[in-house]
């Protein structure tokens, strides 16, 4: 059994900052991939940040220069830091992961339970 548990979501003012956490636990062999979606209301799920196990990420057009993601890989842990936030970055985050729980099957993906980030003065 793998989970994906995240911390950090909230409230906070235009201009301000969040770190997201997500951090998987249980039976876990290896993780390639991890990153961070977020689905805005009405609009369906978009990635935000990706990193690969080999620290190369990928970034949306809309949170480059104010978010960054990374990794501690002793943690499996994922975090994304988020800046200078826009009311347009209203969403719930969600983080994934692509884990092999052993080295006998292949990599699936998992997923957070989601986290609210609300941009509002």
């Amino acid at each position: 059994q793998v989970q994906l548990v995240e911390s950090g979501g909230g409230l906070v003012q235009p201009g301000g900052s969040l770190r997201l956490s997500c951090a998987a636990s249980g039976t876990i062999f290896s993780i390639d991939a991890m990153g961070w979606y977020h689905r805005a209301p009405g609009k369906q799920r978009q990635l935000v940040a990706v990193i690969r196990s080999g620290g190369s990420t990928n970034y949306a057009d809309s949170v480059k220069g104010r978010f960054t993601i990374s990794r501690d890989n002793a943690k499996n842990t994922v975090y994304l830091q988020m800046h200078n936030l826009k009311p347009e970055d209203t969403a719930v985050y969600y983080c994934a992961a692509v884990i092999a729980r052993s080295r006998y099957e292949s990599s699936l993906n998992y997923w957070g339970q989601g986290s609210q980030v609300t941009v509002s003065s």
